[in-house]
């Protein structure tokens, strides 16, 4: 009994191999919950999103740890570990008109957000939809996180390409693997330092 489901299970991953969408698929199936983030780095599949900008801890010294500063002139966040040390991602930032800076607070955490766009935003754009559901195609992407007392959250993103760019409409934008990685770093109440 044990030879037979072996054996299902290697087709099984051998049907998943030749393709590349069961391929992500597979491996979201069958992946611990913990190795999943792994999937946005290493899977061969058109859902990877590998950034422009590589993540890396640099020196940073000024703000107490686990407070994130976010450059927008940089077009990067820094999670501060503490020490003289943080963690540098590239973000994408609000474009001209929509740039912004101040001090906020993560009021909400969500894993693969839905998304609503704000009437401000519908008015500008009446092609969007009024709701979408969470998953790979949202404009959110894999995390958010929402600061308090304005329309912006950090998030993730499904086109890359813009990390490092000022495209958004002043929400920051990360890779899916980058916004998954600060989520698991943060907690609600975490403070953010937007700097122009």
């Amino acid at each position: 009994m044990r030879r037979l489901a072996t054996a299902a299970f290697i087709a099984t991953a051998a049907l998943a191999s030749s393709a590349g969408s069961a391929n992500a698929f597979f491996h979201l199936l069958f992946q611990p919950q913990e190795q999943q983030q792994q999937y946005y780095r290493n899977e061969p599949s058109p859902h990877v999103q590998i950034s422009p900008i590589p993540r890396e801890i640099v020196s940073f010294s000024g703000y107490s740890a686990g407070t994130i500063v976010i450059s927008t002139a940089e077009r990067r966040l820094y999670y501060v570990l503490g020490n003289g040390s943080a963690v540098r991602y590239g973000v994408g930032v609000g474009r001209p008109g929509f740039e912004w800076a101040g001090t906020k607070t993560i009021t909400r955490k969500a894993e693969w957000p839905d998304w609503t766009p704000p009437p401000q935003m519908l008015k500008r754009r009446p092609d969007l939809p009024r709701h979408m559901k969470g998953g790979i195609a949202n404009p959110l992407g894999a995390r958010a996180m929402y600061l308090g007392g304005s329309l912006y959250r950090i998030h993730g993103s499904n086109e890359p390409d813009t990390i490092g760019q000022a495209v958004s409409s002043g929400c920051i934008r990360m890779t899916n693997a980058d916004v998954v990685d600060l989520y698991s770093r943060v907690r609600v109440g975490t403070r953010v330092v937007v700097l122009r």
